[in-house]
């Protein structure tokens, strides 16, 4: 419930009108609920503002508008941007609830990061999460927004593609937790250098109080050396020695991975159905962020073995003699070589087979990026690379010129498909990975054709 002259003085807004109430907040004129406001949000393709007088004609009683026009003032809040007005109300929702609110961001494994947070609460706290990729500044306000007074705690996934965005989502989302799971070159065309990417991801304190908990991976080369006295720091890790929580002792199956986790004095025995030491770090980052809740590590670590990857992020799936790793969602030259280097230490009975396709939004460094692409599949132990993809055919020749011959490039989807359909063979895994506008998940749904 919210009072729109609450409304106008957190979000600066001009207004006229005589003082009421709204039960819910819409920006989309197709699911407007009753006594709600609607926010009108300018996109690339549509313009919110266009429907402010059907919205209200059809159940909302205000609306948040940025221009002047055809609309009764008495019923519309006039802001400066309807965006950050939207996540002012969202700010003002959170301060009403009593959830602790965990906030995740970072180059890379953002996703599977809040999944695991998210999974290891559940042992113990009603939980909320970000759904797909709601982790924008439409998204994580509407996310917030579904915060109410039973839910213990919620995990909010940060995402940003340009400078000074973050900043914002983290005033909206006032977390007591905040989770960096890595640095790396992901927007790199948006920043220009990994040191200001670094700096926009730290401003997701910006809205953490003092004393909050700050929890980083000790592993990554920038974020191994920071030091935030305003708040709980807590570093984990695989190689750092000096990580307050460790892994240790990875051991990886088929479908699995086995760990111990040293915190505190004490050794627990962990594991995950998913592969690689990223997320061995994924699942540590669960572990500091449950036990800074009071959570017990028993619980934790017993919820962790029963999480499910989301979607097409490293889902293994056995296919009569083949196993097929999903890993089309995203793509970046960090989550690239983790998938590579994971590929490379699966056990098999017959090849391990790369199937790739372009990164997204690298700006100048894509060139550079795919062809060390290549070169590090070369030395993976792969036995085939298969891409498809303008950009990728850098990752073919960084491959060649490393000396794995067995690297092949396609034209078209189809000619790579044709490929992988006449080289399957039981016993063989199949690993592919793109960034999520190259569809490679089109190739991919085709290997379940097979019988074999």
């Amino acid at each position: 419930m919210f009072s729109i002259l609450e409304i106008a003085r957190e979000t600066g807004a001009e207004y006229s009108g005589e003082d009421a109430f709204v039960s819910a907040v819409s920006t989309d004129t197709r699911d407007l609920p009753g006594g709600c406001v609607f926010v009108a949000i300018k996109g690339d393709n549509f313009d919110g503002h266009d429907f402010i007088n059907k919205a209200l004609e059809n159940g909302a009683v205000f609306a948040v508008s940025m221009k002047t026009g055809g609309y009764p003032k008495e019923r519309v809040l006039l802001v400066k941007d309807t965006r950050d007005a939207l996540l002012d109300i969202a700010r003002l929702h959170r301060q009403k609830m009593p959830a602790k609110i965990v906030g995740v961001t970072g180059s890379s494994g953002k996703t599977t990061t809040r999944e695991m947070i998210a999974c290891a609460l559940g042992s113990g706290l009603k939980t909320l999460k970000t759904e797909k990729n709601e982790n924008n500044e439409i998204g994580l306000p509407k996310t917030i927004l579904r915060l109410d007074k039973s839910i213990g705690a919620a995990v909010f996934e940060m995402g940003v593609d340009g400078p000074g965005q973050m900043a914002k989502l983290s005033k909206a989302a006032l977390p007591d937790i905040a989770v960096v799971t890595n640095i790396g070159v992901a927007h790199i065309e948006a920043y220009g250098t990994r040191e200001r990417i670094l700096a926009e991801k730290l401003d997701i304190t910006a809205g953490l109080k003092e004393g909050g908990t700050l929890i980083l991976c000790g592993d990554n080369d920038l974020l191994r050396p920071l030091k935030r006295p305003k708040f709980h720091v807590i570093k984990y890790g695989v190689t750092n020695a000096n990580a307050a929580v460790r892994a240790k002792k990875i051991q990886e199956y088929a479908d699995r991975t086995e760990f111990t986790i040293s915190w505190d004095g004490n050794t627990f025995d962990a594991g995950i159905p998913a592969l690689g030491r990223h997320n061995v770090l994924n699942a540590l980052a669960a572990f500091c962020t449950g036990t800074s809740l009071g959570l017990s590590p028993e619980a934790i670590v017993g919820a962790l073995r029963g999480y499910k990857p989301e979607g097409m992020r490293q889902n293994i799936v056995r296919h009569h003699s083949l196993t097929i790793v999903e890993d089309c969602y995203n793509a970046n030259p960090d989550s690239m070589r983790a998938a590579l280097t994971t590929l490379g230490s699966m056990r098999c009975d017959g090849r391990r087979i790369a199937v790739l396709s372009d990164m997204g939004e690298l700006g100048d460094l894509a060139e550079a990026a795919h062809f060390e692409t290549g070169e590090f599949t070369a030395r993976c132990g792969l036995d085939y690379l298969l891409c498809t993809g303008k950009l990728s055919e850098g990752c073919v020749a960084g491959a060649r010129d490393a000396g794995m011959s067995d690297a092949y490039h396609y034209e078209t989807q189809e000619l790579l498909w044709k490929a992988i359909k006449s080289l399957a063979a039981p016993g063989d895994i199949f690993w592919f990975k793109a960034s999520r506008s190259m569809k490679l998940e089109d190739v991919m749904k085709k290997i379940y054709q097979l019988k074999r």
